[in-house]
């Protein structure tokens, strides 16, 4: 049976990505800097009125695993596609990118393969409009038993988190792995995750994972509280491993006693989509091969800060190469 070094778990989207104006936001009605859920009808029209479209298999936790995919793990992705054509450029995207899709598209459905367009302001701002199509459908049939029992870390994608059946799956996934000697984690995603399932999220944290990743305002949702300290310190309470992203102030992790904080490198962003998505390749990859937490984080650091140099949430370098000439890796 395979071995995976990576599994992820979350919505599969077709990353639709356009740079435009603020003057275009306004126009269509867009806000500025935050995601937004749509349905069908607001995609189509979103759609149409994109120009120069740049089209990537996307998703957080797709992204993550890409970006993994990249420095080498072997990693598999568990998510819900249509056959129809943005669903099966989708499952070749990813496959081309070495990544074993476990799920096939799925016929004779309705409702369509999910996407995001994604509009980006010459601030590096974006503004995200997703239909999330069939990809809210994923059940625990479509986790394969020996694919989770086979991952020495899974990573699921909160937002999935927003549906009863996704609950089941997670948890069920979680306990298939740790089971199996695994590590499993989670991606907050977004504090209005959080408080639309507090409890549950709390409860998936305390008793089904290893290691959470979530920025301070994710953080902070989970406790209600404006303290960022007492919010990670309350998550530590409760899960083993902690990473708070902290924008232009670094990261945070807390393992057990030990604390580290990590400043990054100022950069001026051209797109910062991927950047959480890419900081959690970086630091997965540190922590499957044993690497101190200092390290883990200072991986997932430049990773972030490459995908932010360019347009599209996944890498354009040879991340390895950075690793070793920072002198993180060896060879």
């Amino acid at each position: 049976m395979k071995r995976y070094e990576l599994v992820g778990i979350g919505n599969a989207v077709v990353d639709v990505i356009s740079q435009i104006d603020d003057w275009f936001l306004d126009n269509m009605g867009i806000e500025k800097g935050i995601m937004q859920l749509v349905e069908q009808d607001r995609a189509e029209v979103l759609y149409a009125a994109m120009n120069e479209r740049v089209q990537t298999p996307g998703g957080s936790v797709a992204n993550t695993i890409a970006g993994a995919g990249a420095l080498g793990m072997e990693t598999a992705f568990i998510g819900r596609v249509r056959d129809d054509a943005l669903g099966q450029f989708y499952a070749s995207a990813m496959a081309d990118h070495g990544i074993d899709f476990v799920n096939p598209p799925v016929r004779e459905h309705d409702t369509p393969t999910s996407r995001s367009m994604i509009f980006v302001t010459p601030d590096g701002e974006r503004s995200m409009n997703t239909y999330l199509g069939i990809s809210t459908g994923l059940t625990s049939y479509d986790v394969p038993e020996d694919v989770a029992g086979n991952a020495k870390l899974m990573f699921l994608e909160g937002y999935l988190f927003d549906h009863d059946a996704g609950k089941t799956a997670f948890r069920e996934a979680a306990r298939d792995t740790t089971q199996s000697g695994g590590k499993a984690g989670i991606a907050i995603s977004d504090p209005f995750c959080v408080e639309r399932h507090r409890a549950d999220f709390l409860s998936l944290i305390e008793h089904d994972l290893d290691f959470v990743i979530g920025n301070e305002a994710e953080l902070r949702s989970l406790f209600e509280t404006e303290d960022i300290e007492e919010a990670i310190s309350r998550t530590t309470d409760i899960c083993p491993i902690v990473v708070c992203t902290r924008s232009a102030e670094g990261v945070t992790v807390i393992r057990g006693g030990e604390r580290v904080d990590v400043p990054v490198t100022p950069v001026t962003p051209v797109d910062a989509t991927g950047a959480g998505d890419q900081f959690a390749a970086g630091f997965l990859y540190g922590l499957s091969y044993g690497r101190d937490l200092e390290t883990c984080a200072r991986m997932g650091n430049l990773c972030a800060g490459e995908v932010i140099r360019h347009i599209g949430p996944r890498p354009q370098t040879d991340m390895l190469a950075v690793f070793r000439s920072e002198g993180l890796i060896e060879g």
